[in-house]
């Protein structure tokens, strides 16, 4: 019997997430891939799951993955990205703030994606239409909401537009102050949590982040929720939008792209 995409996004975030719970709190081995970034050996494991149930269901589609790369032929117009543990180095330290992600791109649209959580037993997912979270074997539609008024904001580097936004500063804006609380937690669940109500928004700096493995899924459900997708420019992501900028509803995503825009250098 097949399996449509989205069942297989779902078991192979889950495959992956099992192993991510299954290494915890033992001792981990860190591969180092660039300052200050590094893989442990529950990344790679994680990956391998995540691949091994892919491959049996999907030979033909291509994989870009956090860890080995890209593998498979082009000529179907289908690619499996995969991020094996968002979060690393909260993990790495013993927090439980991470998420494993994967998501599928059939031609210029994200049509499925998953996002599991090792530590509640929640997947987020979309099969393209809308999005939900299974907990338990129960599906609930997910439905944004700004009521809380917190606000991730991703201080990690690199920051290619800091000459025009930096959210250091726009934390310290009087605006922002007065409208929102920030939270930092820098993975994929932070953009879950927006399509799932339990954050107003979610900003990061960066390029190209709908084609990158970290983001892909969060974006997919945040986009299926009907929540307010760009970059911080106020693009379209599709269209290359620098950075990423998800809200809950317009005015949230208004507020928060005029307190971006008051970043830029003024001119006379």
């Amino acid at each position: 019997m097949s399996i449509t995409d989205h069942a297989l996004a779902i078991e192979a975030a889950e495959a992956g997430a099992a192993v991510v719970r299954s290494h915890y709190g033992s001792a981990l081995t860190r591969f180092l891939k660039t300052a200050g970034d590094f893989a442990t050996t529950a990344d790679v494991e994680a990956e391998k799951a995540i691949l091994g149930v892919l491959r049996a269901k999907r030979p033909h589609d291509v994989v870009l993955a956090e860890e080995s790369g890209r593998t498979g032929t082009d000529g179907n117009g289908r690619t499996w990205l995969v991020d094996p543990l968002c979060g690393t180095l909260n993990y790495a330290v013993g927090n439980l703030l991470t998420s494993v992600s994967v998501a599928l791109r059939s031609g210029a649209d994200g049509t499925v994606a998953a996002s599991a959580d090792p530590f509640t037993d929640e997947v987020f997912w979309t099969d393209g239409t809308a999005a939900f979270v299974r907990h338990g074997g129960i599906d609930e539609r997910l439905t944004p909401s700004a009521e809380s008024s917190l606000v991730d904001v991703n201080l990690d580097p690199p920051f290619p537009n800091k000459h025009v936004f930096l959210a250091a500063r726009m934390l310290a804006d009087d605006g922002f102050i007065e409208q929102f609380r920030p939270r930092v937690v820098s993975t994929t669940l932070a953009v879950a949590w927006v399509a799932a109500g339990r954050r107003a928004a979610y900003v990061t700096d960066g390029r190209h982040l709908r084609d990158s493995v970290h983001f892909a899924a969060g974006i997919a459900l945040c986009q299926a929720a009907g929540c307010v997708v760009t970059g911080i420019d106020g693009q379209p992501v599709h269209a290359g939008g620098n950075g990423l900028l998800v809200a809950a509803d317009e005015p949230t995503h208004a507020a928060l792209l005029t307190l971006i825009q008051n970043q830029r250098p003024h001119r006379d």
